[in-house]
């Protein structure tokens, strides 16, 4: 079994939201389905860490999570920003058996035993100084960390954290998911949100001990990066 992650499907299979409006990403589905399926085995397991889909409502949801559904593995998903159908972790786990997308898990606040791993994350946020309610998103993002490793630390087992946004970009750095991801000893972290010119500013490589990766879609180019 092997461990894959790519974030930023930006899927819009039931909406109008198209996404190869943007350089680079023309016929962009069929890009992720075939490399997803040419390098995923149905044994492995892939981690999105956000932007899923451009669904406004969980109805709107449904050709996105079958697109996700029929790709080879176990999917676990995390909200991302964009992803405005999120309301709780509990009505998208029912919608999902519903609908019977049973290769689907949602990582919101738990975590996710993987061999002699196991997966923790949240959305966390970007911090921008003097701005007093990004500073209470953040703070609650960082709790929200806390308690995936929490949930983690049961197992005994090394976690590997997955985020949305990166908690390091350009100058900028999330104190709080810092502090989490130090307190945790965390040494591998994944993140996406960042796209175009600006993955020049993001970071790819060790910073105090962690070693970071982006792995949104477009930088990864809509393929799966391997984990383990």
């Amino acid at each position: 079994m092997s461990l894959y992650t790519l974030g930023d499907l930006h899927l819009s299979l039931g909406t109008d939201k198209p996404m190869d409006i943007f350089r680079g990403w023309d016929n962009y589905t069929k890009l992720i389905q075939d490399t997803w399926n040419y390098l995923v085995k149905p044994e492995d397991t892939v981690v999105v860490p956000g932007d899923i889909s451009w669904a406004m409502k969980l109805s709107e949801t449904y050709e996105d999570f079958s697109f996700i559904d029929k790709l080879h593995g176990t999917k676990i998903l995390l909200k991302g920003n964009h992803d405005l159908w999120f309301s709780t972790k509990k009505k998208v786990e029912d919608y999902l058996q519903e609908q019977g997308f049973s290769s689907i898990r949602i990582l919101f606040n738990n975590a996710y035993p993987y061999e002699d791993y196991v997966i923790c994350g949240t959305r966390g946020w970007i911090y921008e100084p003097n701005q007093p309610a990004d500073q209470k998103v953040l703070a609650r993002e960082a709790g929200r960390l806390r308690l995936s490793l929490e949930d983690g630390k049961k197992t005994g087992k090394q976690p590997i954290v997955f985020l949305h946004y990166p908690p390091i970009y350009a100058s900028n750095e999330s104190y709080e998911i810092l502090q989490v991801l130090h307190e945790y000893q965390v040494k591998q972290c994944y993140y996406g949100h960042i796209h175009g010119h600006s993955c020049q500013y993001a970071i790819n490589g060790e910073r105090g001990g962690i070693q970071y990766r982006l792995v949104s879609c477009d930088f990864a180019q809509f393929t799966p990066v391997k984990v383990l």
